[in-house]
């Protein structure tokens, strides 16, 4: 079996498993496409269980663009507390939300040149922003996408850029932008690099 047909016969398996599930993460459902930037930027090494109510916190705070822009460090630390490296995010997004009003008229970049200049966004969040808002078909590979993809020898890759190319090349393009939520989701139920733990919680 080459690794397309390999490919496609774990995502089916996967899209049953997950597909349905309505399990929310933290760059999904804030309405406004900042909000969904934001969340995504105050993701990154955290948990989405974590990330959600702070995120719903900071924008009951901050409920638009402009007033996030405006907002103190020390008051957006206070709220990002429980988050992973919460100086340097609360740094990032107010950053973000100034050149986003000053550069991009509020609007929220539709392309990964763009996206990876905002203060705190890189690859990664960058993609994801444009699955999620722009519904573009990109990879978007964190800790779970490229570990499981390495365990189950989809892609043999030291990072998630390289696991990120290799994917594209054996995966349709229709399912891009579809394979991180199926990961994490896969990836939250079975930590580590046990190859025969993550088939069988697939299976069962």
């Amino acid at each position: 079996m080459d690794r397309k047909e390999y490919f496609l016969k774990i995502y089916k398996i996967m899209n049953k498993k997950y597909g349905n599930s309505t399990k929310r993460l933290a760059a999904e459902k804030w309405g406004a496409n900042w909000k969904t930037l934001i969340s995504i930027m105050m993701s990154a090494q955290s948990r989405d269980e974590i990330t959600i109510p702070i995120a719903r916190n900071l924008f009951k705070k901050y409920p638009k663009l402009k007033d996030l822009a405006n907002a103190k460090i020390l008051d957006v630390k206070k709220i990002f507390n429980s988050l992973n490296y919460n100086n340097t995010k609360a740094k990032n997004v107010i950053s973000t939300a100034k050149l986003l009003l000053k550069t991009y008229k509020g609007k929220i970049p539709d392309n990964l040149n763009d996206l990876i200049k905002l203060p705190g966004v890189g690859r990664k969040t960058a993609n994801l922003v444009l699955s999620e808002i722009y519904n573009k078909q990109t990879i978007t590979v964190d800790t779970h996408c490229h570990r499981i993809s390495n365990v189950l020898e989809l892609v043999n890759t030291k990072n998630p850029l390289e696991t990120e190319l290799e994917l594209q090349k054996i995966a349709p393009k229709r399912y891009w932008n579809k394979i991180n939520r199926l990961f994490v989701l896969w990836g939250k139920d079975v930590p580590g690099r046990n190859k025969e733990k993550l088939l069988k919680k697939l299976n069962n």
